[in-house]
């Protein structure tokens, strides 16, 4: 393409030859020229949009900063209703733990009182020398899932001690320990002995409890009895079995008062005492057998002294 060039200042008109290659540089030259003015102006537009006071690009900039404000609050809002969430399971896992201490406090022997599971722990101390920090978002999200975590690790370890202390105290409610009559002292000990009828050396498989006639046997523990009966030396007789093949046996009732599968808690009333059977005078006869081998009753019994 030919340009032709005319001015007074020219003697004669002068041709200018301009190929594909000028016309490409200068459609170039205009299109960044139009990309940096419309740069410039929407720098301009945006640092004094509201100095300028141009409607429409004002409902723009405002618009799109509420747009922006709405959405840091709803992001808010979720967080904080999942934090809340999470304080409500605490608060409930709490709950549960306080519970859980306080059965193991009276497992344990202590009243849940002298605890205190009701109130806040006390907490203080002075001003520390080191600047405070305070905790972002981030912080306190990682530090509720850090204390839930410990709490439900807690909470774990508390329901297996239970489970433990409760087995114990169960096991301790079928062992033989409470004396079957309210005797300050008993008449004949476990072991060696002179025979009161032979005269020889013979060896006692149990415990004589001195008391009256009519006197209330309670159970030494809790369990099923296995027999209630008369027996030729043993006279009315109860045996009681509470489990792991440990027996207690009661000799020498004026009366009987259970019979063969009734189950009996720990101090229930089974007998009365009397003198039937191989005895020289009321008492009562009591032993305890493991695996059908007599044991010594004072390994179980509380007896007084």
């Amino acid at each position: 393409m030919d340009i032709i060039l005319v001015s007074q200042k020219l003697a004669r008109a002068r041709t200018v030859t301009v190929g594909l290659p000028q016309l490409a540089l200068l459609a170039l030259i205009g299109v960044g020229s139009i990309v940096a003015l419309t740069t410039a102006l929407n720098v301009v537009l945006l640092r004094y949009a509201t100095e300028l006071k141009l409607p429409y690009v004002n409902r723009v900039f405002v618009s799109g900063q509420q747009e922006q404000l709405l959405q840091d609050e709803s992001y808010l809002r979720d967080n904080l209703t999942a934090m809340a969430v999470r304080v409500g399971q605490m608060q409930a896992q709490l709950l549960r733990l306080d519970t859980l201490g306080e059965r193991l406090a009276r497992l344990a022997g202590f009243r849940p009182q002298e605890l205190m599971f009701g109130q806040t722990p006390g907490q203080g101390g002075a001003v520390s020398s080191l600047p405070s920090q305070d905790l972002s978002f981030g912080d306190l999200t990682q530090q509720l899932e850090s204390i839930s975590r410990q709490v439900d690790d807690r909470g774990d370890k508390l329901g297996v001690l239970e489970s433990l202390y409760t087995q114990d105290s169960a096991r301790k409610k079928l062992v033989p320990t409470v004396v079957p009559v309210e005797a300050g002292w008993h008449s004949s000990n476990y072991g060696w002995r002179i025979d009161p009828f032979s005269g020889q050396r013979a060896f006692h498989e149990g415990v004589d409890f001195m008391a009256d006639f009519g006197t209330a046997i309670r159970a030494a523990a809790g369990g099923v009895v296995v027999y209630s009966d008369f027996h030729p030396q043993y006279g009315n007789m109860v045996e009681i079995d509470h489990g792991n093949e440990l027996v207690s046996r009661y000799a020498h009732a004026s009366k009987r008062l259970v019979k063969a599968g009734d189950v009996v808690l720990s101090g229930s009333r089974i007998a009365e005492v009397g003198k039937s059977g191989r005895s020289t005078g009321t008492h009562l006869h009591f032993e305890v057998r493991h695996r059908g081998v007599p044991q010594n009753p004072a390994q179980f019994l509380r007896l007084p002294g």
